[in-house]
């Protein structure tokens, strides 16, 4: 038996694109209510990173706060080091009132000084440090002082009765654990009044000036 369509052809065209339009209604909604998730998931994300990131912003300001202090501990470091080594350049590594108190010691009745001067001098080398080396400079004799490893040369001016008073002196000073290498440099003869007035009489003394070095240094 033969069916028989009575549908015109119009109807059934329409049918079509009421299905075709009605899958493609189905799908569009199925994709906005997909990117409708995303979004609200996405803006989720984005508010609570937001939230991590204004709870982290103190810590984030404390922590460069402390870098910028370590940074200007590093460099007072830095500064106070530098002026430590050169201090440590300039110490002269003498007992100045030792030394002086030495000196009056060894000096006795029959000797008044007039000058006790300390001179420094720099090491050539550990060589010329052991025999004396060669002066490179002397304090207070121009614009730089010696830095470094230097040793002191002690120069005493004064007047004794007598030549064999100096040289007494010079062999106390040679003989003394604070001093060596005690030599005269020079020695002569001088006339001076012991009293004011006419009856004043001229008296003879020896003025000297020696020179020796203080024995703080070692040679290693």
């Amino acid at each position: 038996m033969k069916e028989i369509d009575f549908l015109p052809e119009w109807y059934k065209n329409s049918r079509r694109r009421q299905i075709s339009y009605r899958t493609q209604y189905i799908v569009l909604g199925c994709m906005f209510v997909t990117i409708m998730m995303w979004n609200f998931i996405a803006a989720r994300s984005i508010s609570r990173a937001a939230a991590e990131f204004t709870k982290m912003t103190p810590t984030q300001v404390e922590a460069e706060r402390t870098l910028r202090d370590s940074a200007g501990i590093r460099s007072q470091i830095a500064q106070l080091q530098k002026k430590a080594d050169v201090l440590k350049n300039i110490d002269s590594k003498i007992d100045a009132a030792g030394v002086l108190a030495e000196i009056s010691f060894l000096v006795n009745g029959r000797i008044m000084l007039s000058k006790v001067e300390f001179k420094a001098e720099r090491f050539v080398d550990k060589k010329n440090m052991k025999t004396g080396g060669d002066v490179l400079f002397t304090a207070g004799g121009g614009k730089e002082k010696p830095l470094g490893d230097v040793r002191f040369k002690v120069v005493i001016s004064g007047i004794a009765l007598d030549a064999s008073d100096v040289a007494e002196f010079t062999c106390r000073l040679e003989d003394s654990p604070y001093f060596c290498q005690a030599v005269p440099s020079f020695s002569r003869n001088i006339k001076i009044k012991a009293e004011a007035g006419p009856e004043a009489k001229n008296h003879q003394v020896s003025e000297f000036e020696i020179s020796c070095y203080l024995s703080n240094y070692q040679v290693n």
